[in-house]
Order: structure tokens, then sequence, then C-alpha cells
């Protein structure tokens, strides 16, 4: 099961530009590694993450198996009115992830 985190400032104005933290709690195993016992770990990436606020994608990415376990990404954004932020991704395995969270414009 993954788990994402979003963090911005408290307080975003109209307006304004501003800083969007996310992380994603999620393996990123590349398919490379080997367990104890010498069988390879199956390849399990993030396919696919997007980010909308209200019905406006602001976000997306396709990773590679270049990205670390637990990817965190960082993007600016600009906001002129408080709506849903929606977090979604999908990995190799078709597991799906979503986050939800409401950004209040002041």
């Amino acid at each position: 099961m993954s788990i994402a985190r979003v963090h911005w400032p408290e307080k975003v104005r109209s307006g304004e530009v501003f800083k969007v933290r996310l992380l994603i709690q999620h393996p990123m195993e590349t398919g490379y590694l080997q367990d104890l016992t010498g069988k390879v770990v199956p390849r399990n990436i993030i396919q696919l993450l997007t980010c909308h606020l209200g019905n406006q994608e602001v976000f997306r990415i396709e990773p590679s198996s270049g990205i670390s376990a637990n990817p965190f990404f960082e993007f600016f954004l600009r906001a002129t009115m408080t709506a849903e932020f929606k977090v979604q991704w999908v990995d190799d395995k078709g597991v799906k992830g979503q986050h939800l969270q409401i950004l209040n414009v002041v």
C-alpha cells in the first residue's frame, strides 16, 4: 500500500506562486536486485503520477527505474481559489493510489 504526503504553506494567497512538496511511500523496485534466496525481485515502479487542482492537471510525471524508493517531488503552483488537490498514481503491479487534500486560498 502506498501512502502520500503533501505539504504547502499554511497560508496561500490568491495568485501567489508557492511550493508543493509531495512524498510517495513506494518501494520503486528496479527489477535488478535479488532477495536473500537469490531470486530477482520483480520490477515495481510508479508508472504514472498526476496531480490535479480542481479539474485542472497541474503536475504529471512518468518516473523510470532511476527514481529511488519513496520518491519526493517538488514543484511550484499558482492557485486563485480554494479547491481540492488530488494526487493519483499507478504502479507496475496495477496498484492504484490516491490522496485528496483541500487547498485553502485566502
